[in-house]
């Protein structure tokens, strides 16, 4: 009972509940906070302090920033922002301001992209068909999961195809130029509340053991130093039963690709990663081809174990 009413009386505050209002749409650093409701630093860091500590915030560091968005288990705080008027002018402007901001985060982003030349959409660049393997992921995902997590989510666009099948959804990526488009495109899109991004180390992922249903990497493993690595942390976030999704390149010989992208593999057969997800506790359980220039897989995996959840 006192958790509860600690964080009753951490809400209990119009500044808090305005800033519960903004970061249940989405992630925001103190920064952007101050320029939304127009107050000082030091005065809204108390108020994020106080929701932080209450469990109603959670915090995100980012290298030199640090974001904050209301967790995916603060079911109180919904309940409490459910009851708040739609049409109140101040939650009105506040939209307003975080719509504005979300824009300027774009911008900066694309400019940042433009000037270092990054090729921040593989797909296209490599000239495959988006659209196919976008499809065959969906085919390969049960029609509903609880918990998705995309690792190496760059732009955030396979959050946003995947957003109708999941209540809720995390991207992360090690590049805070990809988060900060990622957070653009996902707020465009109105997905802010199901899809959320945050930075990660894909080889040491912040997250609990067995705390998600689905695992998704697209065109991710052929950059890993050690792909046997990077599946098997993969695989430790996902629940016994839960699906392993992987879009990578196929084995090919364009020599050109690798060292225009920075590839360090050549794409992956079968074999290979059956090895690997076994080492890691998963089983191989279906294989899609998508025929294009370069030859693309999308493999499916499930994580055995005794309470396995049973999926279409």
């Amino acid at each position: 009972m006192e958790a509860l009413l600690s964080q009753l009386r951490a809400a209990a505050e119009p500044t808090r509940l305005r800033l519960l209002a903004l970061c249940a749409r989405g992630a925001f650093c103190v920064t952007e906070l101050c320029a939304v409701l127009g107050q000082s630093q030091p005065r809204l860091s108390r108020h994020l302090k106080l929701l932080t500590e209450a469990g109603l915030l959670e915090r995100l560091p980012e290298g030199s920033n640090v974001y904050f968005q209301v967790p995916a288990q603060a079911d109180l705080v919904r309940v409490i922002l459910a009851r708040l008027p739609e049409e109140e002018p101040v939650l009105q402007s506040d939209r307003r301001q975080a719509a504005r901001i979300a824009a300027e985060r774009a911008r900066a982003a694309s400019d940042v992209f433009q000037r270092e030349g990054m090729d921040w959409d593989e797909l296209r660049a490599l000239d495959l068909d988006a659209a196919a393997i976008e499809a065959a992921l969906l085919r390969a995902l049960p029609e509903r999961v609880e918990a998705l997590l995309d690792i190496g989510t760059g732009t955030g666009r396979l959050l946003e195809v995947l957003a109708p099948r999941t209540r809720r959804a995390l991207g992360v990526d090690a590049s805070r130029e990809m988060l900060a488009l990622a957070r653009a495109r996902l707020s465009e899109r109105g997905l802010a509340e199901i899809c959320t991004v945050r930075q990660a180390d894909m080889y040491r992922l912040p997250l609990a053991d067995r705390s998600f249903d689905a695992v998704t990497l697209q065109m991710v493993l052929h950059y890993a130093e050690d792909p046997a690595a990077a599946l098997a942390e993969a695989a430790r976030v996902l629940r016994p039963g839960g699906i392993l999704l992987l879009a990578d390149l196929a084995p090919h010989d364009e020599g050109a690709v690798l060292s225009r992208f920075a590839h360090r593999w050549p794409g992956f057969d079968d074999a290979a990663l059956t090895g690997w997800l076994g080492q890691a506790g998963c089983a191989m359980a279906a294989t899609q081809e998508i025929p294009g220039r370069l030859p693309v897989r999308v493999w499916r995996a499930e994580k055995i174990g005794a309470d396995a959840l049973s999926h279409a």
